[in-house]
């Protein structure tokens, strides 16, 4: 056993039960009640990393939610990792779905439940008590800073100005993120690129008031029925997304790199039964990896007009809204896509309504080069705990800032993520594997160590 193993092994329950403690905060960043609990995770998070071992943590203010960095420099000529990470949690609704509270977690069948466990605490705390065991057994190899932000969920709106004040404070030789997912522990993966994303919300309009709908339907045009009209014509019978020049950018994947996607092992019938649905749905001529992967995807996130309340009340409504986002893959501009998603709405409403789109926030995809030191010290950490060689993959989400980071501090990213798809981010009854949690913890000091090598 390597001296590693032994001090994880010794401090693991330790190790949880600090994370616990950090997802008991309810870090909301969409949600202006929750400022304060904001502000106290940043305080947690900067705590954990001086426990953890590092030199200097600070906690920088920005106009929305602050950013905790830390750092420890052990030797400005040896190698610097800037690990990224963020604190905050998307909204737990809707909360009669959960099985046990959202900021109370639970471990039911070797797995954490509570928001916040899989995307983004228990992933960016293995990297903190990661570093802990190097500092702890005297190993660490790298120079490494910490960059843990407070407004990942909402499109990191203020980590870009945080960037370009701290080139100097951020300089680094790579970037590695968790915050991503992998096949399993018996099949691992890394994901070499993400998404990128559009997101806009639309309102439709109709009478200046809600309308008796025995006295006035099918005389006015109700916003609902025109809304979802209109959201219905944005894909075609083989799904495939209509609005104009939506695929222009869209980089093909060649032939090659689809042979390797399918290589991926996929069950598909336990991939249905995981997610309580009878049949796939998606573009017609890809398989469910590559929609999922290498195509761009247009989805409705949440629709509501007109009376929702318990009983019925015979209305037709006066407005409609709903709200939209595309994910995106290389070349495709989220600026691009925003205009064009904005400008189809807007065109296609009929006489009688009027139609509201804006925008509210975005990003653009990343790719890592499979041939870069980074991914190639990330594979090789992977096959020195797993005892297999990991499956390059893209991964569905989205992290915003990646192409930031690069054109901002010019710096390569590598992610290394331990979360798994059926993890139910950004759904009720969130959850990491306990398994998943050790096995970054013990996989990432050998990152460390070869990519200083």
């Amino acid at each position: 056993m390597t001296a590693w193993k032994e001090y994880q092994d010794k401090n693991k329950d330790r190790f949880l039960s600090e994370l616990l403690d950090l997802l008991r905060i309810p870090s909301v960043s969409a949600r202006s009640e929750h400022k304060e609990d904001m502000n106290k995770c940043a305080e947690a998070v900067k705590a954990s990393l001086i426990k953890a071992g590092v030199d200097k943590a600070e906690i920088y203010p920005t106009e929305g939610h602050p950013v905790v960095y830390g750092e420890k420099i052990i030797d400005k000529n040896k190698p610097t990792v800037l690990v990224y990470g963020h604190y905050d949690v998307q909204p737990p609704d809707p909360l009669e779905l959960w099985h046990s509270g959202p900021f109370e977690p639970v471990i039911k069948d070797g797995k954490i439940f509570a928001r916040g466990s899989a995307d983004d605490k228990g992933q960016f705390y293995m990297h903190v008590k990661a570093f802990e065991t190097l500092i702890q057994t005297n190993t660490l190899p790298t120079n490494v800073k910490f960059i843990i932000e407070g407004e990942e969920e909402i499109g990191s709106p203020n980590l870009a100005t945080f960037l370009k004040s701290h080139k100097d404070l951020l300089k680094a030789d790579v970037i590695l993120i968790s915050d991503t997912s992998m096949l399993g522990l018996d099949k691992p993966s890394i994901d070499i690129g993400v998404r990128g994303l559009s997101y806009i919300q639309v309102e439709v309009t109709g009478p200046d008031r809600d309308l008796h709908s025995g006295v006035y339907g099918g005389a006015v045009a109700n916003p609902i029925t025109i809304l979802a009209k209109m959201i219905a014509s944005c894909h075609d019978e083989n799904n495939h997304i209509t609005i104009p020049g939506f695929y222009d950018d869209v980089l093909e994947v060649s032939p090659d790199e689809r042979a390797l996607l399918a290589k991926a092992p996929f069950d598909e019938a336990e991939y249905k039964k995981d997610l309580g649905v009878k049949a796939l749905w998606g573009e017609k001529g890809y398989s469910t990896n590559e929609r999922t992967g290498i195509r761009p995807t247009l989805e409705l996130n949440g629709i509501w007009g007109g009376y929702t309340g318990e009983g019925s009340k015979t209305v037709l409504p006066s407005k409609a809204s709903a709200k939209i986002s595309a994910r995106l893959v290389p070349n495709q501009s989220s600026k691009k896509i925003t205009e064009k998603l904005l400008n189809y709405f807007k065109q296609i409403a009929p006489p009688g309504v009027t139609v509201k789109a804006e925008e509210h926030h975005g990003g653009e995809p990343y790719m890592t080069p499979i041939d870069s030191k980074a991914y190639q010290s990330a594979a090789k950490a992977i096959q020195a705990t797993f005892g297999k060689d990991p499956i390059p993959m893209r991964g569905g989400g989205s992290i915003p800032i990646c192409a930031i980071f690069e054109q901002v501090l010019g710096i390569k990213i590598v992610f290394m993520g331990f979360g798994l798809d059926s993890d139910n981010l950004h759904s009720p009854n969130e959850k990491f594997d306990l398994a998943n949690f050790y096995k970054g913890i013990e996989t990432i000091p050998y990152f460390h160590k070869y990519f200083a090598d």
